[in-house]
Formats: structure tokens, sequence, C-alpha cells
């Protein structure tokens, strides 16, 4: 059994839904405390100079908390700020008028979450379902075999291969035994010339559209 570990996230990046994937079972790290250096909370999107990170703000006083007790700051309006940077930059992509109606509805929605992991599952769920992908997972705080140890976590749940979250070295402990997922960053055409790899889903999305399967067909590995 192939098993992957994540943080919840509300956009992916391609390495990360290749572990998703090509696991038998993916269950997200929700226990785990909150780190400003996880993607829990924040992505990276494509830019003329390159990419830039859009994140939504924590409530300073939840930064030690596990990830499934952090809430939202809604002191201050970071949606508007988070659509005009996603706007800027995508504006031109091929399919971001066929679906910037719909994520800024479900962007929009996020003053009716107080608590973060709700509201980032919720729109990773319709990123997923805009590109036909049928994701399943378990979260870390309904298992009682969890443990934050990776390496007796695989022992307790039988698994044969770990893949762990990309380049979370420094906010998630790393397993001694943690396998490397089959994976060649995939490279498409971007709206801005050359290619920046490490960006989240949504640049595919914007991009490809319904023809996303172009991309994730080689995150798959054959049986």
């Amino acid at each position: 059994m192939k098993l992957a570990l994540l943080t919840p996230q509300f956009a992916p990046n391609l390495y990360d839904l290749a572990i998703i994937l090509q696991a038998d079972r993916v269950v997200l790290q929700d226990v785990e405390q909150w780190s400003r250096k996880s993607r829990v909370h924040r992505t990276q999107i494509r830019t003329p100079e390159g990419t830039q990170w859009i994140n939504i703000p924590i409530l300073t006083e939840d930064r030690k908390k596990a990830i499934k007790d952090v809430r939202i700051d809604h002191s201050e309006d970071w949606i508007t700020p988070l659509l005009r940077s996603i706007r800027y930059n995508y504006r031109n992509s091929v399919y971001y008028d066929f679906y910037e109606p719909e994520i800024n509805a479900d962007f929009r929605s996020a003053g009716e979450y107080k608590y973060l992991k709700p509201f980032i599952l919720h729109i990773q769920k319709r990123l997923f379902q805009f590109m036909e992908l049928s994701i399943h997972y378990e979260f870390a705080s309904d298992l009682e075999e969890y443990t934050s140890n990776p390496d007796e976590l695989v022992k307790r749940l039988g698994a044969s291969t770990l893949f762990q979250e990309h380049d979370s070295r420094h906010y998630l402990r790393q397993a001694e035994c943690k396998a490397e997922p089959d994976f060649k960053h995939p490279e498409y055409r971007q709206h801005f010339d050359g290619f920046e790899p490490w960006c989240c889903i949504l640049d595919v999305l914007f991009q490809f559209g319904p023809e996303s399967f172009k991309i994730t067909d080689k995150l798959h590995v054959d049986s």
C-alpha cells in the first residue's frame, strides 16, 4: 500500500497532486501545528516576473494551534486583494474568463467560514471538480493509529511506500523511509514567456480548462 501524507491545501502544486494520484491512501495531517512556512494557507501563482504567493490570513493567537483549529483572520478584507492578484496575473489566460465567476464566488464565500480547514478544503474540492479529478482522503484527526512520527505511522498502517508533501522539511517531520514518487515536473505552455515550475493547479486550470487532463494524466503511473 502506498501512503501519501500532506497537510490540507486549497491549491496543491503538481508534485503534491502526483503523490495523491499515485497513492492508495491519502492522509491529511490536520492535527499537526500550523506553520507560516506551510502551504495550508497559501499557494504559488505565475507572474510576469516569475511567481508570487497568495495568502489567507490567520488569527495571530492561533498560530501555535493544530491546523484543524486555526481560524481565518477576517478583521480586514483579504479576499479582494487575493482575487485582484489572481485576476491581474491570469486575466489573459485562455480559460480565465470561463472559471472566474465561480472561483470568485467560491473565495467570496470565505466570509461564511470561521475555521481555515473547511474553507480550504471547499476550494480544493471545487478546483478538483473543475479539473474532473475525484480525490479521496482521510484526516489524521479521525485515525486512532495516527502519530506524528511518519516512520511509525507507516508501520501502524501497513504501508509499503510513503510519499510526503513537497518541500515540507521545514514544517513537517520527515520519514527515514520516505520515497519519491514517479515524478518529472511537466512543462507546459504558460501565459507568460518561459516556464516556472511549482505553481499551483490554478495555473493549469486557467491555461487548459477542460483539457487539464493533458497535464494531470502525466502525473499518474500505469499499473
